[in-house]
């Protein structure tokens, strides 16, 4: 998205400009639908701490700019054009949230600037994963940079493009009070298969898909090292991200370790899943 001065001038650069655009407002749309029309999204806009929220919003920018520079709206090789499309994607997650929120009636008079800011700002973070990964479910121009820099993704790489994904499907859920419930209604027994499950699938998706940002042929990875440097760490991720989240939405308050440990594994599963599938996504 971010070009040169020169080539922002020409109508066909801005024609592409437009598209690319076009195209991370669908991704926004299409990532975020879900959790516009979550009722628990609606409430976290305004009952969220605002510190708490800030610490959110912060964390998300190291994540879309890492994201950025792996599946932006197209390869750019400056730190800042990273920076300027994470905004962009920023800002085009926020349009979209006004937007749709608007017409579900989510948005209204009666509301405070900062109800409606804390509204935009939880749903923007999901919008705005979409908008850079747009290229990829869209198939634009962004895919063959993506294809090309993903060649040449390393381990700490492929490990953050793990994180991205278990932040998504994590954040999708993690609001919701079937989480809760499920982890109470939970043995400890149910936990324990449960995380086996996970490793289990996880395995079986990096196993048979690869790494993210991985490029060889399935037969050059074995069984064992496959569950070494990626399972295992994926897994890893999976229940720090899910941690996290339930933090961030203020699900750890008056709880006891052992509800934290039990939600946190609840959660790990979608996440797990998230980081697994990263490939098919990013």
């Amino acid at each position: 998205m971010a070009k040169p001065a020169s080539a922002l001038m020409s109508a066909p650069a801005n024609l592409d400009y437009l598209t690319s655009l076009a195209r991370a407002a669908g991704g926004a749309l299409l990532f975020a639908f879900p959790l516009l029309m979550t009722m628990e999204m609606w409430q976290l806009g305004h009952s969220m701490d605002r510190w708490r929220l800030l610490v959110f919003i912060g964390s998300a920018a190291p994540m879309l700019l890492g994201l950025s520079y792996y599946a932006g709206f197209e390869p750019t090789f400056r730190l800042l054009d990273e920076v300027l499309d994470a905004l962009a994607a920023f800002a085009v997650g926020m349009v979209v949230s006004l937007v749709a929120l608007l017409l579900l009636g989510q948005i209204g008079g009666g509301m405070t600037f900062g109800e409606v800011i804390g509204k935009l700002a939880v749903c923007a973070i999901p919008a705005s994963i979409g908008a850079l990964v747009a290229g990829k479910q869209f198939g634009g121009k962004g895919e063959d940079g993506g294809v090309r820099r993903k060649e040449h993704i390393g381990y700490l790489g492929r490990l953050f493009l793990m994180l991205v994904g278990a932040i998504f499907l994590a954040f999708s859920v993690a609001p919701t009070e079937e989480m809760i419930l499920i982890a109470y209604m939970m043995s400890p027994w149910h936990a324990l298969l449960l995380a086996a499950a996970t490793l289990l699938l996880l395995q079986g998706f990096v196993f048979g898909l690869g790494f993210p940002g991985q490029s060889e042929r399935r037969g050059d990875r074995s069984l064992l090292r496959t569950v070494l440097v990626s399972t295992l760490p994926g897994y890893g991720i999976a229940l720090l991200i899910s941690l996290y989240c339930l933090w961030a939405f203020g699900r750890l308050q008056g709880t006891n370790p052992h509800e934290i440990a039990q939600m946190t594994v609840v959660l790990a599963f979608p996440a797990g899943l998230g980081a697994a599938t990263a490939r098919l996504v990013i």
